[in-house]
């Protein structure tokens, strides 16, 4: 008996070949996602630069954006400790202006040394986030409602120890550490941000308090059931971004030679914004410091642009208030896709 075989009816089997072309694919598509940030700040600033060539691509302009946002990248850098482990910080703008106003107020007014004024103003910062820690994890306030009230209360502190008046005339040692003194035409505040990026890269990426950080905040009971002590890693971000305002208020100060104490106030939606924004960059689905770092200056480059262009102040709160929006939700996106491939 003879069989014959239809080859019309036969059904094409994928190949070998085909499963490292899908590799290649998903590799090509997470790249372009981890650096989709820094596309897009190269283009809003070769945009800009073909709107505005005689002052916008200038060296003087990036110098001045370089160094003048260094107290925003600093907050947008505490922030994401307490976000990476699942909580919110609403008060470490206040902490930052609490921080500059002591300084001010007991530098200027009082006649303390400005290292003694330094000191005094981290640790009052600290105890701030100490507060907050308390609220938090043993009184278990939600983080987002027990920070909003603690920073009301500290702004409120603030406006009592200055008068509701800015306090100027600060050391001019701290001045020069600050803005006074430049590096390659940026001034040094520039590269103490750029320090900590570093240093909290590290940390995030090579220690265990980094993945402690982001176990917790990826599920705080599978992280209790595992042994790790959740309360003190949350308690612990709060102060440490507490401490972190703290520096951020020192910069400030010496930035404005003084303090003042609502101006603050004006870092809380670009901070926040920077802070999600970057969770979508270089290590997509988490907050992490380079991803800030761009951020920060993918949002400062479009303000400037758009300021260049004659644009209204107002554009540059629907600028961040936009950005903050859909930072949110690409962060939230970005998360849930990369939860679904680990656990695929």
């Amino acid at each position: 008996m003879s069989v014959t075989i239809d080859s019309k009816s036969t059904t094409d089997i994928p190949t070998a070949p085909e499963e490292p072309r899908a590799r290649h694919r998903f590799a090509a598509g997470a790249v372009f996602e981890k650096y989709a940030l820094v596309l897009a700040l190269i283009a809003v600033v070769v945009v800009f630069s073909m709107l505005r060539p005689d002052i916008y691509p200038t060296a003087g302009n990036l110098q001045n954006v370089l160094g003048s946002q260094a107290v925003l990248l600093i907050l947008a850098l505490g922030l994401i400790v307490p976000l990476t482990a699942g909580e919110f910080d609403l008060s470490a703008v206040s902490t930052m202006s609490l921080s500059a106003m002591t300084i001010a107020v007991l530098n200027v007014q009082q006649g303390w040394s400005l290292p003694a004024a330094i000191i005094v103003a981290i640790l009052v910062s600290v105890l701030v986030g100490l507060i907050n820690a308390v609220l938090v994890v043993q009184l278990r306030i939600d983080s987002f409602i027990a920070t909003l009230g603690s920073g009301t209360v500290v702004l409120g502190v603030v406006q009592w120890i200055s008068s509701s008046t800015s306090v100027t005339g600060i050391d001019d040692a701290l001045v020069d550490a600050t803005i006074g003194t430049r590096f390659l035409g940026v001034s040094m505040q520039f590269y103490y941000a750029l320090a900590l990026v570093v240093v909290m890269a590290v940390v995030f990426t090579f220690t265990p308090v980094g993945r402690r950080l982001l176990f917790v905040g990826r599920g705080a009971e599978v992280a209790r059931l595992s042994g790790l002590h959740v309360d003190r890693v949350r308690g612990g971000s709060l102060v440490f971004s507490a401490l972190i305002a703290a520096a951020a208020g020192v910069v400030y100060a010496g930035m404005l030679g003084g303090a003042d104490p609502s101006s603050g106030q004006s870092f809380m939606l670009p901070s926040f914004a920077a802070a999600f924004l970057g969770a979508t960059a270089i290590v997509p689905g988490r907050f992490n410091p380079f991803g800030t770092l761009i951020a920060v200056y993918f949002l400062v480059a479009g303000v400037v642009g758009l300021q260049m262009l004659g644009a209204a102040s107002f554009v540059q709160q629907l600028f961040y208030g936009g950005a903050l929006i859909v930072a949110v939700a690409l962060s939230g996106a970005v998360r849930r896709r990369t939860t679904s491939r680990s656990a695929a």
